[in-house]
């Protein structure tokens, strides 16, 4: 249902609209001036507006101006007593959608208020859909380390200077390399990414350089592999740091040479590619374990740019909370939730171990389960699990004895299993479910469950 204000200092006309509007099942709320009317528009989401032009105490224009400044997707209707065409000339130059003068035809008030509404809902739907096909989103947070990062990237993007992106899961280093894309001379060229914990070691180097047709079992037609299919473009590499030996030699060489040859080919295709890569690990220490070549590393990283975890930067989420608000509700087509001061500070608190990605899942998570105000109470009742208020009152006998754990990594594979596992019962080892549950590729959840040696009914 429509939800109307009318803004109008004389009764009767008040009175007869609303009249009007209810009976066509509008739901409607009226005020006598425009300082109010402000002020209602501020703390409702309203569909449309009526406003008179000559009022008391502030004038309709000003109320429209105000108003558009306030909501600048408001539809405003002016109506007047002493309509001239000058008045409604300026009334639309402001941003008015249209003008009515007084005492109202009913067939002329109903269709342009009907239109209004329509306009509105289209001009909603249009944004959803552009920020849904949009290419980049943008990097919120006013931390010290975000502006940094915004920063360097100014710097950065326009030179073809290679970057190695370091950060957590779920922290936002695809957005970074989305923006050095977006900001470079080859934005009009193509950003291909490629995730190289989800291609498995016997596949990632046709992936990347493709293959000729014949060149193994199941090569039955040539392909073109992403360095080609990056050429002028970035090529983005996330999660570099699984990448296996051999194929890190061929990917060195490609970058010391500029050259790449399919599998099963012996041509040299030559190839521009600026190279943007990203890893959750710590590169030094593999390299250390001689999991990495140094050299490449090298190659890699002209350009350092660390995205740091949620936990570092909580003065953020306030901001990225209500962006996923606006965002995720107008997205299901509901109005805004407003979230209290002790809600934020409860998220505030939490440990977001899931960073970003993590935050907007609980976002979301409390729209839907909460009422027009998320409280508190809200926020405890639905944290994650792997927030604190998500792993009290655990039955001593399942407590886990952290002394078992020789290392940081050998905890971190024993919790992402135990996860893993917990998440595959729960969808009844339905593995598409459950990738799209806790957001990873199905390939890459795979790589996992083989990984961990995990078995249904074990």
């Amino acid at each position: 249902m429509a939800k109307i204000l009318i803004i109008d200092d004389e009764r009767s006309i008040r009175s007869t609209l609303r009249e009007i509007l209810e009976y066509e099942d509008y739901e409607v709320e009226d005020v006598d001036n425009g300082i109010d009317g402000l002020e209602l528009i501020r703390k409702n989401d309203y569909d449309l507006v009526l406003c008179d032009i000559k009022m008391n105490r502030m004038d309709g224009m000003e109320v429209l101006t105000e108003g558009l400044y306030i909501k600048p997707d408001l539809p405003f209707i002016m109506i007047s007593g002493h309509g001239t065409v000058e008045t409604a000339v300026e009334a639309s130059k402001k941003g008015a959608f249209d003008f009515i003068s007084k005492p109202p035809d009913l067939n002329r008030l109903l269709i342009t208020v009907r239109n209004a509404l329509d306009r509105g809902s289209l001009v909603s739907e249009a944004k959803v859909l552009k920020r849904r096909v949009s290419k980049v989103r943008p990097i919120l947070g006013g931390s010290q380390a975000i502006l940094k990062i915004k920063e360097t990237i100014e710097r950065v993007a326009p030179t073809d200077a290679r970057v190695l992106i370091t950060g957590a899961n779920g922290s936002g280093k695809e957005l970074v390399a989305r923006w050095l894309h977006e900001k470079s001379n080859r934005s009009g060229a193509p950003l291909i990414e490629v995730n190289c914990a989800a291609i498995p070691s016997e596949l990632i180097e046709s992936e990347l350089f493709g293959h000729e047709k014949g060149s193994f079992t199941s090569a039955i037609k040539q392909r073109i592999g992403k360095f080609e299919s990056a050429n002028g473009g970035t090529l983005f590499l996330d999660e570099i740091g699984d990448m296996s030996p051999p194929t890190q030699a061929k990917v060195l060489r490609a970058l010391q040479e500029n050259k790449i040859t399919r599998v099963g080919g012996e041509k040299e295709i030559e190839v521009d590619v600026r190279v943007v890569a990203a890893t959750n690990k710590d590169l030094l220490k593999e390299i250390e374990a001689g999991n990495f070549r140094m050299d490449l590393y090298h190659r890699l990283s002209v350009i350092l740019i660390h995205v740091p975890s949620l936990t570092d930067r909580k003065d953020d989420i306030g901001l990225l909370t209500q962006s996923f608000l606006d965002e995720i509700c107008n997205d299901y087509g509901m109005p805004v939730k407003k979230i209290s001061e002790a809600a934020m500070d409860a998220l505030k608190s939490l440990p977001w171990t899931g960073n970003i990605r993590e935050l907007r899942n609980m976002v979301e998570r409390l729209i839907i389960l909460s009422d027009k105000i998320i409280t508190d109470a809200d926020v405890k009742a639905f944290a994650n699990p792997s927030s604190s208020t998500g792993i009290t009152n655990v039955p001593a006998g399942q407590q886990t004895d952290y002394d078992q754990f020789a290392n940081f990594q050998e905890y971190k594979d024993f919790a992402e299993r135990e996860y893993i596992k917990f998440k595959l019962e729960k969808n009844n080892w339905n593995v598409s479910k459950t990738a799209d549950d806790i957001d990873i590729q199905r390939s890459h959840l795979y790589s996992k469950i083989e990984k961990f040696g995990l078995k249904r009914g074990e």
